[in-house]
């Protein structure tokens, strides 16, 4: 394998490169207030949801509109200097971390919906949107957008990242659900992939390169999404399981017997008892499947007694159903809190997060198996998982000021990773590669791949100046 797991390598390669004095005084020039070198700024714009200390970029630019984006990747680009995109901070895997130095680009800013067109189906926002915020801007149309990672990500970053979450099972992921993008390249130039259709053949699809780069391609400002109609029933059911392979089991039966079902998340005990203290619930401590059934009354009934008759099978128990928003939202947020949940039960902890996807009919054999490892390492963990389409997440729960638990936890996190690519998945569904699976990236797409990879940064950013130092190394 390509990720080593020596302590020496569990660290960022932070390679510095020098900022000119002439860039800062450019930016302040052109952005004036909006240009800032303050250390309390810089900071907040140089650390995420990872466990990675970096130095902060040496400046960060609040820019309010595409040109502005332009004209600061330009004025970057004409100084060499790294440019690292910024939405709210919620990445995982070290993403807007400035490893090689450089300016951070905020573009929470630019938040304004720009155009609603329900006929169609679609909707154009600039990059600074969340989720949330879209859904609420949009609900008296009668139509929502269902990729929901958990964090109140913005659009941009979501798909910069290619994220998925809790819907992908029905609905797909970032992949499936951007049409169009307004992309500022390298160089500064602006330029649009896609359009609103629904398909098309023409020429290379730009918007599939964009979407997932993560920032080393260039600086998403406007992305067009697909919508759907708000589900005439929606319903929400949690269930118990004896153990987590009864729980895994099941739902492998139900997908493979094409129950439509919208959400299905699996919580183990560890898990349940974190959300329970954190949240104030009072579920059961047992492994549990979290669900959610979408369309008309009739169907929705048809799919969750059909899904409690599978369960019953596989000894689940204890079927608790939420059929009122406000129900429903008590759930579903116990459940996106789970990481906070899980921070908070050890006071000082960093968490080293990971995800991974295998093939539905192989989730039980590395579920457990990486169960049984995290138990015996005695470190704490959560387990969370979006098991209707194959995809988990473990973190790991460790002092940062102990060498020795940070190791476990890289040497948990190579054997999951290790084991999902033996089965046929991915060393991550959702996350990224970033900084954190660089390696693992070469083991699952091969030395070629990457290769042509390195071939199209190069060609798209020969400077090296976008998001420098992630998904890998030139």
């Amino acid at each position: 394998m390509n990720a080593p797991t020596a302590l020496a390598h569990l660290v960022p390669d932070v390679h510095q490169r020098e900022v000119p004095a002439a860039l800062i005084d450019a930016l302040k020039a052109r952005f004036a207030e909006r240009c800032s070198t303050a250390m309390a700024v810089r900071e907040q714009h140089g650390r995420d949801e990872s466990s990675f200390a970096v130095p902060p970029p040496a400046a960060v630019v609040f820019a309010e509109s595409t040109q502005d984006v332009a004209d600061a990747v330009a004025l970057c680009a004409a100084h060499d200097t790294p440019v690292i995109p910024f939405g709210v901070g919620s990445s995982l895997e070290g993403h807007l971390l400035a490893v090689q130095g450089g300016i951070s680009i905020d573009v929470g800013r630019m938040n304004r919906v720009l155009s609603i067109n329900p006929e169609d189906l679609t909707v154009t926002v600039q990059p600074g949107v969340t989720r949330k915020q879209l859904n609420d801007e949009i609900k008296s149309t009668g139509l929502f957008f269902p990729i929901d990672p958990g964090a109140d990500a913005t659009l941009g970053g979501m798909s910069a990242t290619r994220a998925s979450g809790t819907n992908a099972v029905r609905y797909g992921t970032m992949r499936e659900n951007v049409l169009a993008l307004e992309v500022v390249t390298a160089s500064g130039e602006i330029i649009r992939t896609g359009t609103r259709a629904k398909k098309s053949s023409a020429g290379y699809d730009l918007t599939r390169l964009f979407v997932g780069s993560e920032g080393t391609l260039g600086v998403i400002t406007e992305v067009t999404l697909r919508l759907y109609p708000i589900p005439e029933a929606i319903s929400a059911a949690v269930c118990s399981f004896p153990s987590i392979e009864a729980a895994v089991r099941s739902v492998i039966q139900v997908i493979q017997l094409g129950v439509p079902i919208a959400r299905v998340e699996l919580i183990d005990h560890n898990t349940v008892r974190m959300v329970n203290a954190h949240s104030k619930l009072t579920l059961r401590e047992e492994p549990m499947l979290l669900m959610e059934f979408h369309g008309s009354p009739a169907g929705v009934q048809e799919q969750a007694e059909t899904v409690q008759e599978i369960a019953a099978e596989f000894g689940g128990n204890a079927f608790e159903w939420a059929t009122t928003p406000e129900e429903r939202t008590r759930l579903w947020t116990a459940r996106h809190n789970a990481y906070f949940a899980a921070i908070q039960s050890r006071p000082g902890c960093r968490a080293i997060s990971t995800d991974t996807c295998v093939p539905i009919s192989r989730l039980a054999d590395c579920l457990l198996d990486s169960v049984a490892e995290a138990d015996a390492s005695g470190l704490p963990y959560f387990l969370v998982g979006h098991v209707g389409d194959g995809n988990f997440h473990f973190g790991y729960l460790l002092n940062p000021d102990d060498p020795k638990e940070r190791e476990i936890a890289e040497e948990l996190n190579h054997k999951l990773v290790s084991r999902a690519l033996a089965l046929g998945g991915t060393c991550t569904g959702e996350h990224g590669v970033g900084l954190h699976k660089m390696g693992f990236l070469v083991d699952e797409a091969g030395a070629g791949a990457v290769d042509m990879m390195r071939t199209i940064k190069r060609a798209l950013d020969p400077k090296n100046i976008m998001n420098p130092g992630k998904i890998f190394a030139l």
